[in-house]
Parts: structure tokens; sequence; C-alpha cells
């Protein structure tokens, strides 16, 4: 079920797991691959020893650096969204854990993430290591920016709230590219909003309510 050696020895995280996919079925999420994807990275692996034995229950969880994970469902929700083929280049703004990354790694061809905090993306950096994930690059960057280098990208993951309408990555789409990201006021429920990109038009869809962090400009400093 898990490529983590410590969920096919311990029973309990097994049947935890198998809650949290049942749980997901139930909310709608249907993609057999995503749910797949969900089942062969280990969420356990990107939280706090504290939080270990919540890993599989469907909420966020603190991290470092006083960011969350998100909960499952929002990550199986966000990922089906972005209608992943095995080809795709994805773009994701905002590491954090770096489970999500984790997650698209098992869907597309390549994930570059950018993270404002170099000691969460030295973390990820290590989870992915252990886990034997190598189509990943993680770069410490200004995620409200994208990465103009590498651009542009098939899809495009913002797990962080954009206050308006994040133009400068929509604008970093190739033609039929989708965008995904959370859209709205700090301080308040946002909208988790898709951005497909056709010529120069974008038609956008509402995914329904989220709370997410705010998308910060700049590089974290000393963290």
């Amino acid at each position: 079920m898990s490529d983590d050696p410590d969920i096919e020895a311990d029973p309990e995280a097994r049947v935890r797991l198998a809650s949290l996919i049942l749980r997901l079925r139930e909310l709608g999420i249907s993609d057999r691959k995503v749910l797949g994807a969900i089942e062969t990275v280990p969420r356990e692996a990107f939280v706090p020893d504290l939080y270990r034995d919540d890993a599989y229950l469907d909420r966020a969880l603190p991290i470092e650096c006083g960011q969350t994970i998100s909960a499952p469902s929002v990550v199986a929700m966000m990922t089906t969204a972005l209608e992943l083929e095995p080809r795709h280049h994805v773009l994701e703004i905002g590491t954090g854990s770096g489970y999500q990354a984790a997650i698209l790694a098992r869907l597309s061809r390549r994930v570059t993430t950018l993270e404002r905090y170099r000691t969460l993306l030295e973390l990820a950096q290590t989870r992915w290591d252990l886990l034997g994930i190598t189509n990943i690059a993680g770069i410490v960057a200004d995620g409200s920016k994208g990465w103009q280098t590498q651009a542009p990208f098939d899809r495009i993951l913002v797990t962080a709230a954009a206050a308006v309408a994040p133009a400068k990555l929509v604008a970093q789409l190739v033609d039929g590219g989708i965008l995904v990201a959370p859209v709205g006021p700090v301080d308040a429920v946002q909208r988790l909003t898709l951005f497909r990109k056709e010529g120069t038009r974008v038609d956008t869809r509402d995914l329904g309510a989220v709370r997410f962090v705010p998308l910060i400009e700049g590089i974290a400093r000393n963290l």
C-alpha cells in the first residue's frame, strides 16, 4: 500500500491510512491516480514527530517556521483539479513540508517547487531523499514572482493565498495550462480557484472555500 516501511510494519498505521482513503472517497475524491499517490506517499514522514499519530487525520497540522501541512482532502482536491499527466512539468509555489510536492512528483514528469523559508526546503529535501523521490527541484525563491527561468509550465499549484488573482503566475502557463490557487483575504475564507489559460483568454472556476496562510513576497531571512 505504501512505500514507507514503517507503514508496512505498523498495522495501526495501515488502518489509519485505509480510513483516510475511505474518507476521501466519501468526500467525492474518485481519481484513482490521486488516491494511489496518497496511498504511496507516507504523510507521517512530512510532519513533526509530535504529530505523527495524527498524520492520517483529515486536518491541517503545524510544521516548522509557523507554517502548516494542508489537510489530505485539500491536497487531494487541489491535485485532482490540476488534471495531471505523466509528461507535465509542474511549478509549486510554497514547498512547506514537501508533502504536496511528493504527491505531484508521483503524477508528473518533473516538479519545481519554490519556498521562501530555507529551513523548510532543507527539511523537505531530506524527506524526498529518504523516500527516493528524485524528480523534484527545490529552490529558495520569492514564489509570488513564479520562476521565469523555466517557464512556461504545464501546471502551477499555489499553496498560499493570493489576495487577488495571481496574474504573474498565470502568465507563466503554457497555452492550455492550469493554475490552482486560493484567492482572497488572509483573515477570511478564501476561494480555491482554477485558472485555465486558453490563448489570450483565462477562464476561471470556483472550487470551494478554503483557508491558507498568505502568499508573502520576498525570501525569509535567517530561517
